[in-house]
């Protein structure tokens, strides 16, 4: 295997084939997915992603495929912590389950190209101006330390989000849903729906996710072909761990914190880079370790009953707010 343009076509062509696959034969119509195709097709994405880091070391070596394994890691856990976002979106909104496939297909195709624009960007500043290692190391400690300081709840709130209140006053807007579509067409006028102001919310907020965890993969490689495929896998199988996941996610509390230290972490191992470089083995061994850590903690300590209550729809907003 070879980082070449013509491998490039080849990778960019199967991930298309794998979503029309998806798209045009497993979710052709809409519907609630259940927690056992949720839980079979996240087995299915992360064996296809070992599969291909064992293709990586086979064809590449051993250090290209730690990393590629140490960055699908990272890229993973803050999806993780990000689907809790998509899931306040979701109920703020009151999406019914059979639409929200829909829009967190969409929502990743944008994200995928949002992601690649940001990679060969990011790639060819830090290969130019060296002293970027120091900014992104920098930026990466402050990210965490901000994290672990915050609350840790997100705050929804689409009024504050400039895309949707450019939306609002410049395109019409249904007042409820209308079935899976996007847009309808009332009077000769197109009208978008509450479902386009969701997905267009979900495709924002990747934007805040990507600053995360862009930076926190480019610490560790630069290689744009390890960075890039390590965040098509993670993302390839959001949708699935979303599913999977919904009525679990609050339970882990603690991933929160875990995902600060890791931030912290990388970007320290970046700062020192200079004068010391960690192993990328140990690396994993770390990062791997936060996250074990995070799980185990959040389950030996839960929150109380009432913490873990989700805002309903009827405290979120009503139909007049779509």
């Amino acid at each position: 295997m070879e980082n070449t343009p013509l491998f490039w076509v080849a990778f960019v062509a199967f991930v298309l084939a794998m979503l029309l696959l998806d798209l045009l034969v497993f979710n052709r119509k809409a519907h609630v997915v259940k927690m056992r195709e949720a839980l079979g097709w996240s087995a299915f994405w992360i064996l296809l992603s070992l599969s291909f880091n064992y293709l990586v070391l086979r064809t590449m070596g051993k250090q290209p495929a730690l990393e590629f394994l140490t960055g699908y890691l990272i890229e993973k856990s803050l999806s993780v912590d990000n689907l809790f976002v998509f899931l306040l979106i979701f109920s703020y909104f009151r999406v019914p389950q059979e639409y929200q496939h829909k829009i967190l297909f969409w929502g990743i195709i944008g994200a995928l190209v949002l992601r690649a624009v940001f990679i060969l960007a990011g790639a060819a500043l830090l290969a130019k101006f060296h002293f970027l290692l120091y900014v992104l190391g920098a930026f990466l400690v402050y990210t965490g330390v901000k994290m672990a300081t915050s609350a840790g709840e997100p705050e929804i709130d689409p009024d504050a989000n400039p895309v949707v209140k450019f939306l609002s006053r410049h395109l019409p807007i249904t007042s409820k849903l209308e079935g899976g579509k996007f847009f309808v067409r009332k009077e000769k006028l197109l009208f978008a729906t509450p479902l386009f102001v969701v997905l267009v919310m979900v495709e924002t907020t990747d934007v805040v996710f990507a600053a995360d965890s862009i930076p926190a993969i480019l610490a560790v490689s630069r290689d744009t072909f390890i960075v890039f495929t390590s965040n098509v896998f993670a993302l390839l199988g959001l949708r699935a761990l979303y599913f999977a996941l919904e009525g679990l996610m609050r339970l882990f509390h603690y991933l929160h914190y875990g995902l600060s230290l890791i931030l912290i972490f990388i970007g320290v191992k970046l700062l020192i880079s200079e004068l010391y470089e960690l192993p990328m083995a140990i690396s994993l061994g770390v990062v791997g370790f936060i996250l074990l850590m995070s799980v185990v903690l959040s389950l030996l300590l839960p929150k109380a009953k009432e913490e873990l209550q989700l805002p309903t729809a009827d405290d979120s907003a009503d139909d007049s707010s779509l």
